[in-house]
């Protein structure tokens, strides 16, 4: 079919066969990306971190789990389920995950961890280091930039808005050898305009990747975009540290240009009526299951701060609400007491993120809004409210022992962690965050855990117990005996603790 015909005005110089193009030049570095991306980016090479870019459908996992252990340092791939995502590219046990997407975690706390991979949708970059590989450069005390090297500041792919003009997209696309795409820019066009870098190489088109695309196939999906059309796109310089890197053009690592619709914050303080909205689960316009906000009143928080019927809610307090039941996000939400931030998408943003199968999360127009929603001093009002009585109200403690309230933090999360020393038959809390729910309540490394919520823990039924603690409805309460040497010593001990609850991602 010829462009004239289609209206592809600015499509009129493809070539299905690759034609030297003095203005690119001949060091380009899209001509040797496939000489040296193979060897370099070899996930059986245990001498470099390897990349493993999963991706997972609507209700699925990404196929692993994911485990703090006790006394070591690191982030543990625990389990990796067979046919998988995580499987398929290359993702294995025992892996320590380095970074997420552009954010090393390798020092940062398990929760943080977790929340960066929810927060970053249906396509995740992990970065991971074979386990004796991770411990002996730890060892030699490896600073995090050469354990972990990233892409430079600034020099990212990006996804790009390309709103047709009379000139048509304002780009031609030039296809090389291995069905690799690069871009050549009409000066002052609209590719340009929407910030496609000159000899870019293409990589996706409205969410497809077109690594194996035909020709043809290129034209009629271009075609098929009518006005409008989202590339994701790589200069030349963002290839050649990918090269060097060994690093994949992943779109979770991409920055927006010209987006034409990104995520809402909205701050909320609740009023004496309320906040004035209503949550739903339900099905969107997509099929896609999710959390809806209806039935926002005239004058209360919710619409003074921009919220409106049929928004989609994303994250509560910054973080994702993915995968969530409907109990659980309303949980979230009460837990941020009178103060809450809420992230959202209206129908429009909604299809637009769901074509490019990336996270809103992604792409916050300002990047402190997360930061701003952990203040501590919101986290303070919100865990430091009068609680009912009756909600506090269990069983008597045992002699010599105390008990401790627990209601969940911004996150959803309780600020502790529990181990369990098989020897002894017993649970100990062998972390606390500070400034957490469990340190205002008084939990202190070390404590053994003799109830939760009333109920017997240790021995068989540890990792039962340890289940019921991310299920329970708050607040939480735990009956514990006091801290002895010898159970200080049981935790700390290399190799005595195993966590029993792994994260499934």
């Amino acid at each position: 079919m010829e462009a004239a015909a289609v209206g592809l005005r600015d499509m009129a110089s493809f070539t299905p066969k690759f034609k030297f193009n003095p203005k690119l030049g001949i060091d380009n570095p899209v001509l040797s990306l496939a000489e040296d991306h193979q060897d370099s980016s070899d996930p059986w090479n245990p001498k470099q971190p390897r990349f493993c870019l999963l991706s997972k459908e609507d209700g699925k996992s990404f196929g692993f789990h994911l485990q703090h252990q006790l006394g070591r340092a690191g982030h543990v791939v625990c389990r990796v389920e067979p046919g998988s995502s995580a499987q398929k590219q290359g993702l294995r046990v025992g892996d320590r995950i380095l970074a997420v997407n552009s954010n090393v975690v390798d020092r940062e706390d398990h929760i943080v961890v977790v929340r960066h991979i929810r927060a970053s949708g249906p396509r995740v970059l992990l970065t991971v280091l074979a386990q004796h590989v991770y411990e002996v450069v730890r060892a030699q005390q490896e600073s995090d930039a050469r354990l972990c090297p990233l892409l430079g500041l600034g020099v990212r792919p990006r996804l790009c808005h390309v709103v047709r003009d009379e000139g048509g997209f304002g780009l031609s696309v030039i296809q090389g050898a291995q069905g690799s795409c690069w871009l050549a820019l009409s000066a002052g066009g609209a590719a340009e305009r929407a910030g496609v870098p000159t000899g870019a190489r293409l990589l996706e088109v409205n969410g497809v990747s077109v690594d194996k695309f035909t020709y043809n196939q290129l034209s009629r999906k271009l075609w098929q975009s009518g006005e409008q059309v989202t590339l994701l796109v790589a200069g030349p310089e963002v290839e050649e540290q990918c090269r060097q890197l060994g690093m994949p053009l992943a779109a979770p690592l991409a920055e927006g240009w010209a987006l034409p619709a990104t995520p809402r914050c909205l701050h909320l303080e609740k009023g004496p009526q309320g906040f004035g909205f209503l949550l739903r689960e339900e099905k969107g316009p997509d099929g896609r299951l999710g959390h809806f906000l209806w039935e926002v009143d005239p004058g209360l928080p919710a619409e003074k701060a921009g919220m409106q019927d049929g928004d989609r809610l994303v994250a509560v307090a910054g973080e994702s609400v993915e995968g969530l039941s409907h109990e659980e996000t309303v949980c979230r939400i009460r837990a941020q007491g009178t103060y809450v931030s809420l992230i959202v998408l209206d129908p429009e943003a909604d299809r637009f993120f769901n074509m490019v199968r990336l996270s809103p999360l992604l792409f916050l127009e300002n990047k402190d809004t997360a930061a701003s929603s952990r203040d501590p001093h919101s986290t303070s009002r919100t865990e430091t409210e009068d609680l009912p009585v009756k909600d506090t109200a269990l069983t008597p403690c045992p002699a010599g022992c105390r008990q401790c309230f627990l209601y969940p933090g911004p996150g959803g999360g309780y600020g502790f962690r529990l181990s369990g020393v098989a020897s002894g038959l017993c649970l100990f809390v062998s972390q606390v965050t500070p400034g957490g729910s469990a340190a205002r309540a008084g939990l202190e490394t070390g404590d053994v855990v003799l109830e939760v919520n009333g109920c017997a823990v240790g021995g068989d039924k540890g990792p039962e117990r340890l289940q019921q603690l991310s299920e329970a409805e708050p607040p939480l309460c735990l009956t514990l005996a006091a801290r002895t040497q010898q159970s200080l010593e049981a935790w700390i001990s290399p190799g005595s603790g195993e966590d029993w609850a792994p994260t499934s991602l």
